[in-house]
């Protein structure tokens, strides 16, 4: 049977920043596939490289060394203009911040990835409130961030990664700045959309529990992917 191309992949990537003795291997020969549908949570000290692994992920850095390929395309043979297209494309990002423009409504900030494709009012309008109401919070749409709790602003967020119906979501920590309830529901969500919707979800998070959500868990320690700690998550 013939292995279906990895939807992410890394060939022995490195990631060097600096020179010479200043040098500083955050990525060192990382080997990595990732599936089409999988929910993948990243875990691991400061500086142990998963953060650059995620910027990797999400076409804002490229190898030094390596391949990272998208959906068998090699994303270090494309000019930053290709990349950005990209991650327009294919690429929905949730931030521990939220990342909400503060004066304008939940609606107008879902909008904004639909604005940068030059798309329609109307037409970006309809896919903002269908994105808004997968996230639970279609009577929200008027509602600006100081008028939602953090886990509806949080929602919002989650909500503009999806409006331009992404194959990843890529979420830095999504749950950094809630309670434990309310990062239970955001987890909830998540798992939902990478069920019911097909979305590839890759987490980074530091919280166990959290990343107990996720169907397999990365441990990066030094800039390698640790094997005895990269496992099948308990769901």
């Amino acid at each position: 049977m013939q292995e279906t191309t990895p939807l992410i992949e890394f060939d022995a990537v490195e990631k060097v920043y600096g020179e010479g003795e200043a040098a500083v291997h955050a990525l060192d020969g990382v080997d990595l596939k990732i599936q089409a549908g999988e929910f993948v949570a990243i875990m691991g000290p400061s500086g142990s490289g998963k953060s650059t692994a995620m910027n990797m992920i999400g076409c804002l850095d490229t190898p030094t060394a390596g391949h990272y390929r998208f959906a068998g395309i090699d994303v270090g043979a494309l000019s930053r203009d290709q990349r950005a297209l990209l991650r327009r494309n294919y690429l929905g990002f949730v931030f521990q911040g939220f990342n909400l423009l503060s004066r304008t409504s939940a609606l107008e900030n879902v909008e904004l990835p639909l604005i940068y494709r030059g798309m329609p009012t109307k037409q970006r309008r309809l896919l903002a409130m269908r994105a808004l109401q997968r996230v639970g919070l279609a009577q929200r749409e008027n509602h600006t961030p100081s008028q939602l709790s953090g886990g509806q602003q949080q929602r919002v967020a989650i909500a503009r990664a999806i409006v331009s119906d992404p194959a990843v979501v890529v979420a830095d920590e999504p749950t950094g700045n809630l309670d434990t309830k309310t990062s239970r529901e955001i987890m909830d969500l998540l798992v939902s959309l990478n069920r019911d919707q097909g979305i590839t979800v890759i987490m980074v998070t530091h919280e166990a529990d959290m990343a107990a959500y996720a169907g397999r868990i990365i441990r990066f320690v030094d800039g390698r992917i640790d094997p005895t700690v990269s496992q099948e998550a308990a769901q």
